[in-house]
């Protein structure tokens, strides 16, 4: 007889021509602001374009004010990304509940987005994408 607690399967999906994800380097200075504070400011985004969906801006955690963040509860899972969890912004009140999202175990196509958080747009007052000098 075994100790162990069955998990439900879960279905892991490679992203291809019928659900692309590209991650790419983001050449912006990218800056996120709630409440006048900047809650991240980093050279070294990553921007996430997955089939339809409009692009997502994953920032390095070590570019983000986590004292700032409150995890939560909350968790989904993307059959093509994994697990994510799910932090608020305590700031924001109501409308930041949940604002931010990552992937601590990405699969592998998406390993690039690990250590990285993203923010929903409406969520915060600002997500900047500001131009970088040559």
């Amino acid at each position: 007889m075994s100790n162990t607690v069955s998990q439900p399967t879960r279905s892991v999906k490679i992203p291809g021509p019928d659900h692309p994800i590209t991650i790419e380097r983001n050449p912006a200075r990218v800056v996120v602001s709630l409440a006048g504070r900047t809650l991240a400011d980093t050279r070294n985004a990553l921007t996430l374009r997955e089939a339809r969906y409009p692009a997502v801006l994953y920032i390095p955690a070590e570019d983000v004010d986590m004292t700032l963040l409150e995890r939560t509860d909350h968790a989904t899972y993307c059959p093509y990304k994994g697990d994510c969890a799910y932090y608020s912004i305590p700031l924001g009140g109501e409308r930041s509940v949940n604002a931010v999202w990552t992937y601590e175990t990405p699969y592998d196509a998406v390993a690039s987005i690990k250590g990285h958080v993203a923010f929903y747009p409406d969520r915060v007052d600002a997500i900047e994408e500001l131009d970088v000098p040559a």
